[in-house]
């Protein structure tokens, strides 16, 4: 992967500030009281969070084992007759896939499964082809980069590209299936040269139809193209980040002008994909070329959406446009990105550019909500981040976790404590008013 820039970590220096009201002794004893509290509770906490009623922690092997015989339920449920059951259990799948690591379980099932997904997308409606194509990705990520994800992608790739660019197929699957083709592509054909030129040319079709015409107009989106040619800009600029040098030379010259026509596009989110999107190309043509220029006409076209005040426009998106694109402008205009760090158990990892951002938010709209869990466990994922190994945390650093209830309490007396603390201050303000 392309070398990431170094952006300046903006630390936040503004911790959070006591009242200062004068209250003595009493208060620090209160404050004390709190933070006792929650050290017995630290010290005393279970290393599970789940457990039974009476207290007792469940069996892990129990779990597993009704974890597995649900998952192999839902397998079954895939190849029923009835189009609702596919559905949940596409569903469940999804759910699963997303919250736990499953290689091992799945590893012994992967051509099952993939048959059944296949069937799915060939023959099931506009929902349970986009919710299929969702857990196609899913599949890719828990089996990893090696052979067995490349083998599922080999089988998957005709049919997600063909309902992808398919005109008569529904929104919903066609903008799911973009997303798809790129993470199985990203994951599973990074080494495949071939795999990655056609999947990307076939996602290039789709997007391609809202650059501005021979005449210089944009053409009139169609219901539901917006969101569709924003799912193929981004699956395709992550795999913009697999390309060579010589490879990402042409891609520059082919899109970035174009794209930066597509900057009046009168949808705001695919304004915000082209303008994230160019920002990444800019990056990467940097990082090939020191002497990379990019035009005063850009620059200054960033600069009136940053600064947007039209008030025919929604005040939300008005807000989220000028958020990102001050940040795109920032970039182009001083090469300095606005750094991220993300948090998962004791570990993180820095968003320093615009390619670790394009490629975290791939894993976090495949993932969704369990993209941190993945992050601290899957193998692939902390590949990709340089993470290293899995850590495995010896029994003190487990004990520092306290359960739900102990948390509740703490949190608790804390609210007392700063109830007590605010009172007496307004007290005294009383006084001298």
């Amino acid at each position: 992967m392309p070398r990431s820039k170094k952006g300046k970590r903006s630390s936040n220096k503004g911790g959070r500030n006591g009242v200062k009201g004068g209250s003595g002794a009493s208060d620090d004893d209160l404050a004390s009281d709190v933070l006792s509290h929650y050290s017995s509770a630290s010290e005393s906490a279970s290393v599970l969070d789940d457990s039974t009623g009476a207290g007792e922690p469940l069996d892990e092997q129990t779990a597993q084992e009704e974890t597995e015989d649900k998952l192999k339920q839902c397998i079954d449920n895939l190849m029923d007759k009835s189009a609702k059951t596919r559905l949940a259990a596409l569903e469940s799948l999804r759910g699963a896939f997303s919250s736990r690591l499953l290689c091992d379980f799945l590893t012994e099932r992967r051509l099952t499964i993939s048959d059944c997904l296949e069937r799915s997308l060939r023959k099931g409606g506009g929902e349970e082809q986009a919710a299929a194509a969702t857990v196609c990705a899913q599949l890719c990520v828990q089996l990893g980069g090696g052979d067995e994800s490349e083998e599922g992608f080999k089988i998957l790739r005709p049919v997600l590209s063909a309902i992808m660019i398919d005109g008569c197929a529904s929104v919903a699957a066609r903008q799911s299936c973009a997303t798809a083709l790129g993470m199985c592509c990203y994951v599973s054909a990074a080494e495949d040269g071939e795999d990655l030129v056609k999947s990307m040319s076939h996602l290039e079709s789709v997007f391609t139809t809202s650059y501005p015409n021979c005449e210089g107009t944009l053409p009139t989106p169609k219901a539901g193209a917006p969101k569709l040619h924003s799912a193929a800009l981004h699956a395709w600029a992550l795999l913009v980040t697999l390309c060579p040098a010589s490879r990402l030379t042409v891609l520059l010259d082919l899109h970035l002008l174009k794209l930066q026509a597509c900057l009046e596009s009168s949808d705001v989110n695919y304004r915000i994909a082209v303008g994230e999107t160019i920002a990444l190309l800019v990056e990467l043509g940097r990082d090939i070329d020191r002497e990379f220029e990019d035009s005063d006409m850009l620059c200054e076209c960033l600069k009136g959406l940053a600064t947007d005040g039209n008030k025919h426009r929604a005040k939300n998106d008005r807000r989220k446009q000028r958020s990102i694109f001050r940040e795109v402008l920032h970039y182009i205009e001083n090469e300095d990105f606005t750094e991220e760090k993300i948090h998962f158990g004791v570990e993180g990892i820095y968003i320093d550019s615009w390619m670790r951002r394009r490629v975290y938010d791939a894993f976090k709209e495949v993932l969704e909500s369990g993209v941190r869990h993945h992050l601290q466990f899957n193998p692939l994922l902390r590949d990709i981040f340089g993470l290293g190994p899995p850590l495995i945390l010896d029994s003190s650093v487990k004990a520092s976790k306290i359960s739900r209830f102990e948390k509740h309490l703490f949190n608790s007396a804390a609210f007392k404590a700063r109830t007590k603390l605010r009172n007496k201050v307004r007290d005294k303000r009383a006084d001298v008013m």
